[in-house]
């Protein structure tokens, strides 16, 4: 969800303004996602490199993410919403943490759609945290080297228990995946709208299904195998 800093210096504001603003598109995103029949939705709030970001604007944003996810939680269980989270949450301020255990407890059994935001994210960092997960089972006899395989990779990731991306939509017109599901996105098909995020509405979110929905998924093989 990207655009946000360049969206308020168009206006002539600090950046926070635009994280505020950008919360409106998050809802209409997770609206549209609802009303689609999406049943997974991944969010990328905040990466692991937004750590280096003045610490003026982190403090703002996770102050951000405390208010908006205890606002929204009578909405979420009205539309059935589950919440979820990836990422080394543990590097989240107590307050952000205590807030999203408690919200992730209260939407557990909400079945419409499961929302995961992705909170001090990075797409390396969960790599490496699998590959050191796979290494102990090696040590400890439980696995063979030989017998490590995609699989394996998969079921130590922390995207385990969620199936992997058919569509990536990037806001902002920046083109890069800048350390998002690095693994999960290998067959994910890819959208890139120039809408800067606070920008970004449901008619935004339904040109990029309809996109998608053009596309052709070959996953390696030929056009008449798939037809």
């Amino acid at each position: 969800m990207d655009g946000n800093g360049r969206w308020a210096k168009q206006k002539g504001h600090m950046r926070i303004f635009g994280h505020r603003h950008g919360v409106k598109a998050v809802r209409a995103a997770i609206e549209a996602g609802a009303e689609l029949g999406v049943k997974y939705l991944t969010m990328y709030a905040f990466s692991a490199e937004n750590w280096t970001r003045p610490q003026q604007e982190v403090s703002a944003l996770m102050e951000l993410l405390v208010s908006t996810i205890e606002d929204e939680l009578p909405t979420l269980m009205k539309n059935r919403i589950r919440l979820e989270t990836i990422g080394n949450i543990e590097q989240l301020p107590a307050k952000c943490q205590v807030q999203l255990t408690k919200t992730k407890a209260k939407t557990a059994e909400n079945d419409r759609l499961t929302l995961v935001l992705a909170l001090s994210y990075s797409g390396r960092w969960d790599i490496i945290e699998a590959v050191k997960k796979v290494s102990k089972l090696v040590e400890e006899g439980v696995l063979k080297s030989e017998d490590i395989d995609e699989s394996e990779l998969n079921k130590a990731l922390s995207t385990a228990q969620y199936p992997h991306p058919d569509l990536l939509i990037r806001s902002s017109g920046e083109q890069r995946i800048s350390n998002f599901l690095m693994w999960e996105i290998a067959y994910s098909e890819l959208y890139f709208t120039p809408v800067l995020w606070p920008d970004f509405t449901k008619d935004d979110f339904y040109r990029a299904i309809v996109d998608y929905q053009g596309r052709e998924r070959r996953f390696g093989k030929t056009s008449e195998q798939i037809a």
